[in-house]
């Protein structure tokens, strides 16, 4: 079994855990915060169990039908985690103005606490680890996991010290102004998070620093006398790189298929975790202007 499928068993594992504890002083005590930490919590454990076999689909071989295999199935994951944080942070303010308005109070103040701090501890632990994942395999879906958990841990932190405040000062309106503050921090949060991942799906370009890269390992080819139509995208943790190479004349398609095979030597060593897929095309001139011209006509 791979790293990042431990992962996502492991996270799974933890959110169930963090569930039933939640769950049960939420209800118990009638805090929103601990309630809508618990609610956040269930759908950590559906997005946990969907990262799985996003990663399992995502690992298989290119075949027949998707002849580049299924990698964007993880972009496809980032973007529903995302959406559901967003929709678990709508949910978290709804319940906190509500109780603002209704003014209902908290029990079981002190067994909260404790629960909170284990929820703490547990959750940091989570993240450590799927940070530690996230960079030995630069996952996507590990990575959105990590984002996700840790806006758990400032939650969870958050509403540890509210629950402080309210037992110290007696006001409860603390617990409430809290989780619209967890709310809003959540929405934020799943923002870059969709964004990455559509971004993927509509085959943006690789960061701006690596196409730069990829450039200039290509003008430092002195056999090279041009490029164009650089194209890159990414998909899972596969990286993909079109290119025409323009040679100069008089030069072997021998040599000039060892040259371009050195040139993806290097490109291929500017990210040695993912995997590259490059198609170098080479031209004995630059034809970018007839084709151009072709192609708009």
């Amino acid at each position: 079994m791979t790293l990042q499928k431990k992962a996502t068993i492991v996270s799974s594992a933890t959110a169930a855990l963090l569930v039933i504890m939640k769950l049960t002083i939420g209800i118990l005590s009638g805090s929103v915060a601990i309630l809508a930490s618990a609610i956040d919590s269930v759908l950590d454990l559906i997005v946990s169990a969907f990262n799985y076999f996003a990663i399992k689909k995502a690992e298989e071989q290119a075949d027949a039908t998707f002849n580049y295999g299924k990698g964007k199935i993880e972009a496809l994951a980032a973007v529903i985690e995302g959406t559901i944080i967003t929709v678990s942070g709508i949910f978290i303010f709804y319940k906190a103005v509500e109780k603002i308005f209704t003014k209902d109070t908290i029990s079981h103040i002190d067994t909260s606490i404790i629960i909170m701090l284990i929820s703490f501890v547990l959750t940091l632990l989570l993240v450590l680890f799927l940070q530690y994942v996230a960079k030995k395999t630069d996952n996507m879906v590990i990575k959105s996991d990590a984002l996700h958990y840790k806006t758990d841990v400032l939650s969870n932190g958050a509403i540890l010290v509210s629950l402080v405040l309210v037992s110290t000062t007696g006001l409860n309106i603390v617990d409430a102004i809290m989780g619209i503050i967890i709310s809003i921090y959540i929405i934020y949060s799943a923002y870059e998070l969709i964004k990455d991942g559509v971004y993927i799906l509509l085959d943006a370009s690789l960061n701006e620093e690596t196409v730069r890269e990829i450039q200039n390992i290509i003008k430092n080819e002195t056999q090279i006398s041009d490029f164009h139509y650089l194209k890159t995208r990414k998909s899972g943790n596969t990286n993909f790189v079109d290119v025409h190479l323009v040679f100069n004349e008089g030069i072997s398609l021998l040599r000039a298929h060892s040259i371009g095979d050195r040139i993806e030597d290097k490109i291929t060593n500017l990210d040695t975790k993912g995997q590259w897929i490059i198609n170098a095309h080479l031209d004995p001139y630059d034809d970018s202007i007839i084709n151009d011209m072709e192609n708009k006509n």
